[in-house]
């Protein structure tokens, strides 16, 4: 059962061709269980997505077109889902609208100015943040670039642990919203912290724990806003996760 849920959590987080039988048993409602594996997906999606921008650099394609390439990836293997998040959060809550409202056009498929804006800023801080770092020698790069990843899945669990799912009946966060045990939120997190330390040295665990601070302080701010979490949110502080780690890496 715990390898079907593994690889149940890896269907549904990235797009890597899981055969369906390998995560059948496991239901919806159950998949909640599996976040301790999200450090362990962001292992794998950030270890790939990184060396592509080592294989760009060292054949002479420059800096920002391996962070390019890098950003690429990561959408690629996650078929944009996190980033559909991001646009969906910020269409949302910049809307200024009363709380309902606001949900409303969380659920609306289109694509609306903030989204787009949210969107590009998001894939641009993440690119420009790439780039600045490029100039690590190529083991650490690879290195902190995986753990990127690790920490925006790691961090998502402070919006899940002891949180309210801000809609009524069930959605997509509502398997992972408020369902998370105590146990399963420390296990994430301390599998997460010592991943980052062994990859990323202190440079990389202090990176993470300003990540961690952040994220905190965006799950009060969509508690505020939104009256709890909803899966686009999740989505958001994944994306958020990684680009302030990325960022803080920079100003260390």
């Amino acid at each position: 059962m715990k390898l079907n849920l593994f690889w149940a959590t890896l269907q549904f987080m990235t797009r890597f061709p899981i055969p369906k039988k390998w995560g059948e048993g496991v239901d919806f409602q159950q998949y909640w269980r599996g976040v301790p594996y999200f450090p362990v997906i962001g292992l794998t999606v950030g270890g790939l997505a990184g060396l592509i921008p080592l294989s760009i650099i060292q054949s002479g394609g420059g800096i920002y077109i391996g962070a390019i390439g890098y950003v690429l990836a990561l959408v690629l293997l996650t078929g944009g889902l996190h980033l559909d998040g991001v646009a969906d959060t910020c269409d949302g809550i910049f809307s200024a609208r009363q709380r309902e409202k606001m949900l409303e056009i969380m659920r609306d498929s289109r694509l609306g100015t903030y989204g787009g804006l949210g969107l590009i800023f998001c894939i641009l801080l993440k690119t420009l943040a790439v780039a600045e770092i490029s100039y690590y020698p190529s083991s650490y790069l690879l290195a902190v670039l995986t753990c990127a990843p690790i920490v925006g899945r790691t961090a998502v669990v402070l919006l899940m642990y002891a949180q309210r799912y801000a809609r009524e009946g069930e959605g997509m966060g509502s398997c992972y919203i408020g369902r998370l045990s105590s146990y399963s939120a420390v296990l994430t997190l301390l599998g997460g912290g010592v991943m980052v330390m062994i990859l990323g040295d202190w440079q990389g665990l202090s990176a993470m724990m300003i990540t961690l601070l952040a994220v905190y302080g965006l799950a009060l701010y969509f508690n505020y806003r939104l009256g709890g979490q909803t899966g686009d949110t999740l989505g958001a502080s994944i994306e958020a996760g990684e680009v302030i780690f990325l960022l803080a890496l920079i100003w260390q």
